[in-house]
């Protein structure tokens, strides 16, 4: 399906440029290349900082920590998930990296606890309501230190980079907050 998706953005992207008469199209690919290129090669060593930052937060055994704060939250949250699981430490961990905007890093986490709850699925082909949530949380996580949206604005010159923060604070935790309602809205609607 992805494939079919890319082939119209590339299809579309040629009719518009000949209907436009903007036939440059071999220059602007080895452009957009290029800059992607180098966008990549910039945001590299920030990335590599604060996953290492991560790395030692989690071999300090902090992020153990910080998940076991928010475990008796997300227990109300994900009640059908067994106390004794490590699900909860996963789930943590997963969201804490979120909060600091490191997707990258948060995905392993993510991934793991999706496996531990699908130990105890009872319906192995079917995403179970803790699944459902957790993407829903994973998808709209509340972010207070975004740092790739920050690297981009100081790579391109932004007098102000972390001026974001606040607001992306606040769009964050409405749609994290809107996402779980929803959620539980539709979790209810089914069972009615």
């Amino acid at each position: 399906m992805i494939n079919y998706l890319f082939a119209s953005f590339f299809i579309i992207g040629i009719v518009y440029s000949i209907i436009t008469g903007n036939l440059n199209i071999s220059s602007e690919m080895l452009t957009a290349s290029r800059n992607g290129l180098d966008l990549l090669l910039s945001i590299i060593p920030i990335m590599c900082l604060w996953l290492g930052i991560m790395n030692i937060a989690k071999k300090s055994g902090l992020l153990d920590k910080l998940a076991k704060i928010l475990t008796p939250i997300l227990k109300i949250i994900f009640p059908e998930i067994p106390d004794n699981s490590p699900c909860f430490s996963y789930i943590g961990t997963n969201i804490i990296m979120n909060m600091l905007g490191l997707g990258n890093a948060a995905t392993p986490f993510g991934l793991k606890a999706i496996k531990e709850m699908q130990s105890f699925n009872k319906e192995k082909d079917t995403a179970s309501r803790s699944m459902i949530t957790f993407l829903v949380m994973n998808t709209a996580c509340v972010t207070i230190m975004p740092t790739t949206i920050i690297s981009l604005r100081m790579l391109y010159g932004s007098v102000s980079p972390e001026q974001v923060i606040p607001y992306i604070i606040i769009t964050s935790s409405l749609s994290c907050l809107i996402g779980l309602i929803i959620d539980r809205l539709f979790y209810v609607v089914k069972n009615i």
